[in-house]
């Protein structure tokens, strides 16, 4: 990501550190781990063995799978969970395969799947906890992958949110032959994919490994810093002295804000980063890059959500 410099600035070693290079214990403070989530468990349970793998208090998960569907669950530790959110704002994309319950030609299958790429609507499945309201989905790509008799295997990249099940009944009312989904597998969900999951069994063994010999490198493999599940996202970098006004709930203010990222426009999520690469917090930004610039005052960020603790940096401003 390029960011643009407004000011520069020099940080403090002494204060912080790099997110890739926390001790242990802070990156499971701050952590994310991604599970591959087998079949049977509910999602709710993944993030509670999660939880008590790692002997810590909280632990969440991003974005519900059924019992019966597999695939890449991240799972936000302790403090990282207040970044969840933000990480339904990426597509997500699974494989399913969808069995009809009529032949259907190739060539009907790829002109349905084509005419549900765009925005669809959507009603959630009976048997889903929200409301049955019609709600709008984007379907970003449907590729047929093969068909083999009444099964047709097919990737689907969507909006978070979309339910797959729903959209197989629907493409087989559009085909006129209806259909189900027969099985299903999340290969990714926002930036986290197949190459970041592991098995609780490997969770499990990296920690008793920490535990029990002080080997910590494959712990470190599997938990990834809350910074790398925001890579998405636009940033605004402060100094030194702005960090822990931010963290007694100050707003990001221009004269604090030493680079940006070059594509920010007024109403976006950004996330706020130390000169480290620390994420303080998101917010919503109330200038463009362009204005955050060249403006000599006033306020940029309006910040939402906090993620670092008070005492990381030392208080900078007078009262």
């Amino acid at each position: 990501m390029i960011l643009l410099v407004r000011e520069e600035a020099e940080t403090n070693w002494k204060y912080g550190s790099d997110p890739y290079n926390r001790k242990i214990e802070d990156l499971i403070k701050y952590g994310v781990v991604v599970i591959d989530k087998p079949r049977g468990p509910t999602s709710h349970e993944v993030s509670s063995w999660v939880k008590k793998i790692l002997n810590i208090e909280k632990a969440g998960h991003g974005g519900t799978l059924d019992p019966k569907v597999t695939g890449v669950l991240p799972v936000a530790l302790e403090k990282a969970t207040k970044s969840i959110p933000l990480w339904h704002i990426p597509p997500k994309e699974y494989v399913c395969l969808m069995h009809l319950h009529r032949d259907a030609s190739e060539e009907d299958i790829l002109r349905v799947f084509k005419e549900f790429t765009g925005k669809i609507y959507q009603r959630p499945p009976l048997k889903s906890a929200v409301k049955k309201r019609l709600r709008v989905r984007r379907i970003y790509e449907i590729e047929l992958l093969d068909k083999e008799g009444r099964d047709v295997l097919f990737r689907v990249k969507c909006q978070s949110g979309t339910y797959i099940r729903k959209l197989c009944e629907d493409i087989g009312e559009a085909l006129g032959t209806s259909a189900h989904m027969q099985e299903l597998r999340r290969i990714k969900s926002g930036v986290f994919d197949e190459n970041d999951a592991v098995y609780l069994q490997d969770l499990l063994d990296a920690y008793v490994f920490w535990k029990e010999d002080g080997d910590e490198e494959e712990l470190r493999r599997i938990i990834k810093p809350l910074e790398y599940g925001l890579r998405h996202l636009k940033k605004v970098v402060v100094k030194d002295s702005a960090v822990s006004a931010i963290c007694h709930g100050a707003d990001v203010y221009v004269r604090g804000i030493s680079k940006l990222s070059k594509d920010i426009n007024k109403g976006d999520i950004v996330v706020v980063e130390t000169l480290k690469g620390e994420a303080i917090g998101f917010g919503k930004a109330l200038m463009s890059s362009k204005e955050m610039l060249t403006a000599e005052k006033g306020k940029a960020v309006d910040i939402e959500r906090v993620f670092m603790e008070r005492n990381v940096y030392p208080k900078m401003w007078k009262r």
